[in-house]
């Protein structure tokens, strides 16, 4: 039952977002279930990435393949419907994801779309999932700790914890508080020594670990789209969580299993 929290799907069949410039990677079901294979993972959260815009279709169609052991965290407007919220729900989908770092379909995000976004979350029984920066981070924080939803951080806040103290402060204060997430996933897009080991990430991720176990799941961030192919392995990722876990069996569970069945709704 071991779920991996945050990967994509980019299936030929589905046009990129015309916003969108870069040629995504061939990615599909068939082949993130090879993946599930290697690693032992049974559960998977499919996040629909920038690529692909507001339009969920690849997402929801990656849903269908995988069946009841997986949900999708989808892209919407700030218009959107009740009704289309609705028709996502019934496909899995269980929260929505708010990017303030790459280019958006709508341009640039806004905190009033954040708060817009969270506000028809609620009556779903959603979360909002944000990518930010550290900078990002520590001026929204007020924002974040208001919205009426959980809130999930993309790729454990973009931090480098050598040199960003103030953000992984404000990050600290609102896994403090209850209502916020943090994904153990990306570490190799802030670290300096690289892979496999990224060791320059092993103070940081025990450090959250030790203080908010409860708060933490796991993702791989499949199929890795900003790194070069081929240079991550994903099986030396969940070896460095095993290394932020200080190889604790119980710990690892809990991130892997534990909690993302909560946060995820994987009960049945």
């Amino acid at each position: 039952m071991a779920c991996d929290s945050h990967m994509h799907i980019f299936d030929p069949r589905f046009p990129p977002s015309p916003h969108w410039t870069r040629q995504p990677p061939c990615a599909p079901v068939s082949a993130y279930r090879g993946l599930q294979e290697r690693l032992g993972t049974s559960r998977a959260v499919v996040v629909t990435p920038s690529t692909y815009g507001a339009d969920n279709a690849c997402t929801l169609d990656a849903l269908a393949q995988l069946g009841s052991e997986a949900r999708g965290i989808a892209v919407v407007n700030q218009d959107v419907p009740e009704a289309e919220l609705d028709r996502l729900a019934s496909h899995g989908v269980c929260g929505l994801r708010v990017n303030f770092v790459t280019p958006q379909s709508w341009g640039a995000t806004t905190p009033a779309m954040l708060t817009t976004l969270a506000s028809k979350a609620v009556r779903l029984g959603w979360h909002i999932q944000v990518l930010m920066r550290p900078e990002q981070l520590i001026e929204l924080a007020a924002v974040l700790r208001a919205l009426p939803v959980p809130v999930v951080i993309d790729h454990l806040g973009l931090l480098d914890s050598s040199r960003e103290t103030e953000a992984v402060a404000v990050l600290m204060q609102l896994v403090d508080s209850g209502n916020t997430w943090v994904k153990l996933s990306g570490a190799y897009m802030r670290s300096s020594t690289g892979g496999p080991s990224y060791a320059d990430t092993v103070p940081w991720g025990q450090a959250l670990v030790r203080s908010a176990p409860h708060r933490l799941v796991w993702g791989s961030d499949w199929p890795h789209t900003t790194e070069s192919h081929g240079t991550v392995d994903d099986a030396a990722l969940v070896d460095l969580l095993g290394t932020w876990c200080s190889d604790d069996d119980a710990v690892m569970d809990r991130i892997l299993v534990d909690n993302p069945a909560g946060l995820y709704g994987f009960f049945s």
